[in-house]
């Protein structure tokens, strides 16, 4: 391994390659946007996740330290990522007899559960939005005191038309954002404004005020927002957007080295952070953004409306593992789309199987296989080129080596892959009892042309968790 890393990957900010040089010798500052948590996380918002994880462990192999902030939003994210609408904790807990506290806080654990079952890295922080409301009341007072702010009667906004860099981050100048913007106006100023604030009554009201008024005196049955706080504008809660700002600053200092997130943040959410940090500090928020493309479903994008949302419970109902899943997304790169199918998830399984299949076999592990090893760095210093790195991964499992320094080296590739073959690397599986029975059943259901039989044994086994692999030489059980 080189002394000094040279990972390069691509900046949204620059829309080039360029090499990480962070601006503490041997750290990195790494914010991630985080999950809104009034719904479980699905696979699309996973890949985010897991190939920020794989960056997060290449820099850490590569010798630095890493500071990973990942927020939580449970509160100001609305309905339609717009500045209009129902907050989607208020909407949430409406729809049960639960409180946005405990909607958030149900979600937050069931996130937490299936970043473990997938592997990924937990964070060093995974500071709330409604924990830090203080640090946000601060940025939107910097902002206003700079002049960059305005009010209406349902909140305070951004004015991106005395942000004079506004749009360059997403490459669509002011004008264009603005003609283009499918938002309601409302009382703003311009349709690329953004709240910063926004107010649970009209123009800043306490509930109690609102009612005494004469508006609130003709309206009926308004409701209570649970979620709501003080601030020298009013009582309310903060906009999406500040969020993010408030918190990396706080806990990774202005500018940080690092910012992921999704591709879909680009345009509105990274776009509107870039510009009340930069308007209220005179800086940059971060140096490098890292952005993950859209994973699709049968060609088209996930969506509620059409019923292509699909959760790790889903994949596990049908027999497939959260590391099957992993696997899945490796063979793709992070900047393309990923089109998720079940046969090609069905063959990710199979090519994982026959891996911990194979690796079982070797002996435990000593020495290297240093070309090899260099050749899987390199791979991944090239802004994270995953498939490059299974090609040479692979590569290493078909090499002459002994199987003892193939054994060393994989674990290493694994460090950062986070496949979990170290549970399976020179360790020879024994099969219970109770499960051959079940493989024996299985093998005479296939021999009797009894596919629907077959299926089911295959998924019983899943469960109990075990992987079927039908080979040539007979059918292959390995442990998950």
């Amino acid at each position: 391994m080189s002394k000094e890393p040279k990972l390069k990957i691509w900046n949204t900010a620059s829309r080039k390659l360029e090499e990480v040089k962070p601006a503490k010798a041997k750290q990195i500052g790494f914010y991630a946007c985080g999950p809104t948590v009034y719904q479980r996380a699905h696979i699309g918002n996973f890949r985010a996740y897991i190939l920020e994880d794989i960056l997060r462990r290449q820099l850490e192999h590569r010798g630095y330290k890493v500071k990973h902030v990942m927020n939580i939003t449970d509160v100001g994210h609305l309905v339609g990522d717009t500045d209009h609408g129902e907050d989607k904790m208020e909407k949430a807990a409406r729809a049960t007899s639960k409180t946005a506290w405990e909607i958030a806080k149900e979600y937050t654990a069931l996130f937490k559960q299936d970043m473990k079952r997938l592997n990924i890295e937990m964070p060093t922080l995974m500071p709330k939005a409604t924990d830090n409301i203080k640090a946000q009341i601060n940025l939107i007072k910097q902002l206003e005191r700079k002049g960059f702010t305005y009010r209406t009667a349902d909140g305070i906004y951004f004015n991106t038309a005395k942000f004079k860099p506004y749009g360059k981050f997403s490459g669509q100048p002011l004008a264009q954002k603005q003609a283009g913007a499918r938002v309601e106006v409302g009382a703003k100023k311009h349709a690329t404004d953004f709240a910063l604030w926004k107010f649970s009554y009209p123009n800043g009201l306490s509930r109690k005020d609102y009612l005494s008024s004469d508006t609130g005196r003709e309206t009926q049955d308004v409701g209570r927002r649970q979620m709501e706080w003080p601030s020298p504008w009013g009582v309310g809660f903060p906009g999406w957007h500040v969020e993010c700002s408030a918190m990396a600053r706080q806990e990774l200092g202005q500018p940080f080295d690092i910012h992921a997130g999704g591709v879909d943040h680009i345009a509105v959410h990274h776009e509107n952070e870039v510009a009340q940090s930069q308007a209220a500090y005179g800086k940059k928020l971060a140096n490098y953004w890292f952005h993950v493309e859209f994973l699709m479903v049968d060609g088209q994008k996930m969506s509620k409306s059409l019923g292509n949302i699909f959760t790790l419970e889903d994949l596990e109902q049908r027999g497939f593992n959260a590391l099957d899943f992993r696997y899945f997304l490796l063979a793709a790169h992070y900047r393309q789309k990923q089109n998720f199918t079940w046969e090609a998830l069905e063959s990710a399984q199979n090519t994982l199987s026959k891996l911990r299949q194979t690796v079982q076999t070797w002996d435990k592990p000593e020495g290297d296989c240093a070309d090899l090893s260099a050749e899987f760095s390199a791979a991944l210093d090239n802004d994270l080129n995953t498939p490059q790195a299974l090609a040479v991964l692979w590569k290493l499992v078909d090499s002459n080596y002994p199987s003892s320094a193939k054994s060393a080296a994989i674990l290493n590739m694994d460090r950062v892959l986070g496949l979990g073959l170290d549970k399976f690397v020179a360790k020879p599986a024994k099969v219970p009892k109770e499960i051959q029975k079940l493989l024996d059943e299985r093998a005479k259901a296939r021999q009797n042309k009894d596919w629907k039989k077959s299926d089911e044994l295959r998924h019983e086994l899943s469960k109990q968790g075990w992987v079927v692999e039908d080979t040539k030489e007979g059918q292959k059980a390995i442990k998950k």
